[in-house]
């Protein structure tokens, strides 16, 4: 059986895939799932379900949702005993399903290593682990499911995560001298994302190394009118080091080894970016 949460939950034998129609029980599930092979407390269940104000019925209807989740395990694998997969515990419960068979796992697995390739300066071996992560993180998180409050912050994390892994994918493409391959990736990015500096930096880079100096400076500009208008910020010093060096046709930046320009831990956080409708993402 396999799990998957990056898209739609769902519970997969074959080419068969199943969700439980109830959208509590959903919740329930995507819940467990998103934490495959660790404890959620029952306090947790509860909360996601019905956040400050449960009815006094709480307990009774979450052990009727765990349930209607076993019936439905039974119906999927129907020579093991539900209670093995999803497993009651002294402080709540645990769906215990193989690492490699949770979409969300093989995901961080990818994503770790191509993490580690990249601080190793493996460009290549970075890149394609980064593919293969965003292959698999293709699609919003829990598209079917109602969200509570601990669902929803699982939501940010994993947004947060897979806007991580592609900026740093694009570093190390553009490590590689591959800056035409990525323009049109990063301008998709950055129109999508009016404020999210790293991808603007990329994109500026990326632009000035095709010979086009003159739009990776007005790339900067609009950056600079985006966060000026509508947040009274001027662009971190990191961007603007980087409209000086392009300002100068400093030599640094026409190398393709990684640059000096990098956000620092001082920098703000890269804004969240929304999941676009028609996604320009490339894996």
């Amino acid at each position: 059986m396999d799990v998957e949460v990056l898209g739609h939950v769902t519970l997969k034998v074959g080419d068969e895939r199943r969700t439980p129609s109830a959208p509590k029980a959903r919740q329930v599930l995507a819940l467990l799932l998103v934490n495959a092979n660790r404890m959620v407390s029952t306090d947790v269940l509860i909360e996601e379900l019905w956040a400050e104000q449960p009815p006094r019925s709480a307990l009774s209807a979450l052990q009727t949702y765990v349930f209607q989740l076993r019936q439905l395990l039974r119906k999927i694998r129907p020579g093991e005993c539900p209670k093995q997969l999803l497993v009651t515990t002294p402080n709540g419960y645990e769906f215990r399903v193989p690492p490699e068979n949770v979409d969300l796992q093989r995901y961080e697995r990818h994503r770790l290593a191509g993490q580690q390739a990249f601080q190793a300066g493996e460009n290549m071996a970075a890149v394609e682990q980064f593919r293969a992560a965003l292959h698999i993180f293709a699609a919003p998180p829990l598209a079917n499911v109602r969200r509570g409050m601990h669902l929803e912050a699982e939501i940010v994390r994993l947004e947060e995560s897979r806007i991580g892994v592609q900026e740093t994918r694009i570093e190390a493409e553009l490590e590689l001298g591959r800056h035409h391959e990525v323009l049109s990736e990063l301008s998709g990015l950055a129109s999508q994302c009016p404020q999210h500096e790293g991808f603007h930096r990329q994109l500026m880079l990326a632009l000035y190394r095709c010979g086009r100096r003159p739009q990776a400076l007005k790339v900067f500009n609009q950056l600079r009118q985006s966060l000026v208008t509508e947040l009274g910020l001027e662009p971190s010093r990191e961007l603007q080091m980087l409209q000086q060096a392009v300002l100068s046709a400093d030599p640094r930046l026409d190398t393709a080894e990684r640059t000096p320009f990098l956000r620092t831990t001082a920098d703000p956080a890269p804004l969240q970016v929304p999941w676009p409708t028609a996604s320009p993402w490339k894996v």
